[in-house]
């Protein structure tokens, strides 16, 4: 059996929507599974032997230069001749519902109301009933299972596997960053919104009031300004070198916990068994299943999943005292993952 899942973006979504790989192969041990991508975060989804390949596409320079459509859609057709069972839209928009539609003609989708552009339901054959306000995992899951006719249940996500994954050379330029005598924690200091990204003066206080080697990746220039900042007011931060993903999952993949706003990095600890604080603000919390080891602490806010505020700076909210008694709990349960 072929299967194309169409997940274009962002990167916090495809981490979301990864853990269907492997409970595909454990149902349909033959199938083989294409992942359609943009190639900006093609990388993400790398040395995942249960992905046989990853196809990338650049529908966002489509933005850019209107004429770029027509080498995107010749790169799709050149896909579709994958002859594709079926192609699953786990994306949901307007543009992935075309996308889909042009690699095979039998799309799952899910329904017009299910999904922010109800119109991308005009191109599925098969549309599903999955309320938009449900659990992300939840409404993952429900789709793949209806799609592909098998059963994955909460139970099986709460005991997946990790399913991120790095090359050894990754591995040992990430263990370079890592302490042998302390815990080692990364701190996710950006988000896509301003209003996303809890105060940088709250994290200096989180980090001298914990005992451990405290690491702040960055991916962007503002964020590299506020990790910057937040290390040269704590003696134990340290700021690191730009990195890749590969490099980054691997980072993640070793430290004993990390804290981190409603953003594609921090998912990458849920999505690893990796201990985890994830915070939110003008965001759902619904974004991933708590756990043991995966908490998450919301502002008093109120959301409405259809319109998001970006006004909304509920976060700084949150009391430190509550993230450090949380931090603290998970560094002393010690739990091997």
């Amino acid at each position: 059996m072929k299967i194309a899942i169409v997940k274009l973006s962002a990167l916090g979504d495809i981490i979301h929507s990864a853990f269907v790989v492997q409970f595909i192969k454990e149902h349909i041990p033959e199938a083989k599974i294409d992942w359609i991508v943009e190639e900006g975060f093609a990388s993400i989804l790398e040395h995942n032997s249960d992905i046989d390949n990853i196809k990338k596409v650049n529908l966002k320079s489509i933005k850019g230069s209107f004429s770029n459509i027509f080498g995107e859609i010749k790169k799709l057709r050149v896909y579709a001749k994958e002859n594709y069972d079926i192609v699953i839209d786990m994306q949901g928009l307007i543009k992935s519902s075309i996308a889909s539609k042009i690699l095979s003609s039998h799309v799952a989708g899910y329904d017009k109301n299910s999904t922010r552009e109800g119109v991308a339901s005009l191109f599925y054959s098969d549309k599903f009933d999955i309320p938009y306000h449900f659990n992300t995992i939840d409404r993952y899951r429900l789709l793949v299972s209806k799609a592909l006719n098998i059963d994955i249940s909460k139970d099986d996500i709460l005991k997946k596997k990790a399913y991120l994954f790095f090359a050894k050379d990754d591995e040992i330029r990430a263990k370079e960053f890592l302490s042998k005598s302390q815990k080692n924690i990364i701190f996710i200091v950006g988000s896509t919104w301003q209003s996303r990204i809890y105060p940088k003066e709250k994290l200096v206080n989180i980090a001298d009031r914990l005992d451990a080697n405290i690491l702040i990746p960055y991916g962007n220039e503002s964020e590299k300004a506020d990790g910057d900042y937040i290390a040269s007011k704590s003696d134990n931060v340290t700021l690191l070198p730009r990195m890749n993903l590969n490099v980054l999952k691997a980072l993640i993949s070793n430290v004993d916990l990390l804290i981190g706003n409603d953003t594609g990095p921090s998912y990458i600890a849920w999505a690893n068994n990796i201990p985890s604080i994830t915070l939110f603000g003008p965001t759902p919390p619904t974004r991933i299943y708590e756990t043991d080891i995966n908490k998450v602490l919301k502002s008093s806010s109120k959301i409405d999943h259809y319109k998001l505020d970006k006004n909304d700076f509920s976060i700084s909210e949150i009391k430190e005292d509550q993230i450090v008694e949380i931090a603290n709990s998970l560094l002393d349960k010690n739990i091997e993952v």
